[in-house]
């Protein structure tokens, strides 16, 4: 790995859990990884915390439509010498702050690629045209007052206004690159993110400094597989250091959760003493990014402001942002409890981590088997619903199952811990209740979140077939997979783009689901497409 960059550096703590085995917790220790290396002086600083009022001023008085696009803008001089200069100019009576954000700060960096939407070309042809224009070249940076973190290798980025790489995205992504024949820019994904580790101590949500405090679903493990089905299984023992990195960090805290302090960082204890995880976002302020809409979110709770904004950076950790998965009230995200909740997809990532750990740890894999073993009981025990036959989510703080099916529940499946009837009660759920004309819904209710019905994702399209192929369930598989991919022709006929995300209920819409203006992109979009395509 070419590890000749300096970053922002957040240092965590590494503690490794002590986990228990057959009936009763076990005293198994797994090896404790070494902690993160601190490169640099210091870390820079994300732009709420370098521009202080007058980022607040841009954001709440909403001089750009798009909360991402201040945190994203280049600073052309030092930051203490803007702030200066906005600290004299902000008390005259005719300060214009548009104009003295756009003298000071350069539009985000997008480079011109010439790239034009082609309805000639197919569908296949039109995403192989469009790996270089969402490629990023290695060492790109945008000086010390930027928020772009570089990488030590070419990067892939969704598209639009995503002008960086994306932890979960990158996974699907891959799936896209692996059938398109280009290994190179796997293993350069690969390696990008296991600098990363090397250097910030966990995969932060993508490489911008607003997003340090948080990781995004551990996907690590299953980019490490796509590489090794590629150049074979000396890939798992390369990335190993790595792989055991990611897993201290989830499991940080491990040693500090009792029966009265049940939940520390991303760990929860449960009531048998066993160890699961939840999302949680080491922040507790209002995310850079959607500052303005995190604070009207917060004052409308009436609510502690930390505790809200931790749950809403939780939220965005989870990838689902947002979901009423994660409202207590189940309708508005005022009543968001992320942190309050252990989600089953979370916990199935961490057992096909735990799994690889066990198969190339060595001497250290009896360890981690005792902590696997004790994660698919607890999953069994306090996340598979008998009743209703489907995953759930769990709230630890009342004991109670959320009772809102997301197709979060098929993960297990994915990941390949379901047993056979629990993989086919969960089949029938979503073939009676989550199949759409044009895919699968997110969740069975309309909330107005972008993460429930009636749109669908490609990666929970991509888990959901592939969770159900894993235990034979072919028939319901194969018609996702086409109703799938026959939404997404048909929107590429209609605007001759890929998008982030699909209407599966209503496909007579020229495009689904569109949060943001269609753009060129996606990249999971792609990705997803291709393997499908090749299945």
């Amino acid at each position: 790995m070419k590890n000749q960059f300096l970053l922002p550096i957040l240092v965590f703590g590494m503690l490794l859990s002590a986990c228990r085995q057959d009936a009763a917790p076990s005293t198994s220790t797994a090896p404790a990884a070494a902690p993160p290396k601190t490169v640099g002086a210091k870390a820079r600083l994300a732009p709420d915390q370098l521009f202080g009022d007058l980022f607040r001023r841009v954001q709440m008085e909403r001089v750009f439509a798009d909360g991402k696009t201040f945190v994203d803008m280049v600073p052309k001089r030092a930051a203490e010498d803007i702030m200066a200069d906005f600290e004299r100019a902000a008390k005259l009576e005719n300060f214009d702050l548009k104009a003295f954000t756009e003298q000071n700060f350069a539009p985000p960096m997008q480079p011109e690629s010439g790239f034009a939407s082609d309805g000639k070309r197919s569908i296949v042809d039109h995403i192989n045209t469009l790996w270089p224009v969402l490629t990023r070249k290695a060492g790109t940076d945008e000086g010390a007052s930027g928020s772009l973190i570089p990488l030590p290798n070419d990067y892939i980025v969704p598209g639009g206004r995503f002008r960086e790489v994306y932890y979960w995205d990158s996974y699907f992504t891959l799936l896209g690159l692996q059938t398109a024949d280009k290994g190179e820019l796997v293993r350069d994904m690969v390696e990008n993110f296991a600098y990363l580790i090397d250097e910030v101590g966990h995969i932060p949500n993508g490489n911008r400094t607003y997003y340090l405090t948080r990781s995004q679903p551990p996907f690590f493990s299953l980019m490490v597989e796509v590489l090794a089905e590629m150049e074979g299984e000396e890939v798992y023992r390369e990335f190993y250091p790595q792989l055991a990195a990611e897993y201290a960090f989830w499991m940080d805290g491990a040693d500090e959760v009792s029966p009265e302090n049940p939940a520390v960082k991303h760990v929860v204890r449960m009531p048998d003493g066993r160890l699961l995880n939840r999302y949680c976002d080491a922040g507790d302020r209002p995310r850079a990014e959607s500052y303005r809409e995190d604070v009207l979110a917060i004052r409308e709770s009436g609510r502690d402001s930390q505790t809200v904004a931790r749950h809403l950076r939780s939220g965005a950790e989870s990838g689902w942002d947002y979901s009423a998965r994660w409202f207590a009230d189940g309708k508005n995200i005022s009543s968001i409890i992320t942190t309050d909740i252990v989600p089953p997809d979370l916990n199935s990532l961490l057992s096909h981590l735990e799994q690889v750990l066990v198969q190339y740890g060595g001497e250290e894999a009896p360890a981690y088997a005792a902590q696997a073993k004790d994660r698919r009981i607890a999953i069994d025990t306090y996340l598979y619903d008998q009743e209703k036959g489907f995953y759930q989510d769990l709230n630890w703080k009342t004991g109670e199952f959320t009772n809102y099916l997301s197709l979060a529940g098929v993960y297990p499946l994915f990941t390949k811990i379901a047993n056979d009837k629990q993989a086919a009660a969960v089949g029938d759920i979503i073939a009676e209740q989550f199949l759409a004309p044009g895919g699968v819904r997110t969740s069975l209710v309309d909330t107005d979140q972008q993460w429930d019905a009636p749109n669908g994702w490609p990666p929970l399209q991509w888990m959901t077939y592939q969770g159900l192929k894993n235990y034979g369930e072919h028939s319901v598989a194969k018609q996702i997979r086409e109703r799938w991919m026959a939404n997404n022709e048909r929107v590429y006929a209609n605007v001759h783009k890929m998008v982030e995300k699909y209407n599966v209920e209503d496909i007579t819409l020229e495009a689904g689901g569109g949060e943001y203006p269609v753009q060129d992109g996606f990249g999971w979009s792609n990705g997803v497409y291709l393997r499908m395509k090749g299945e």
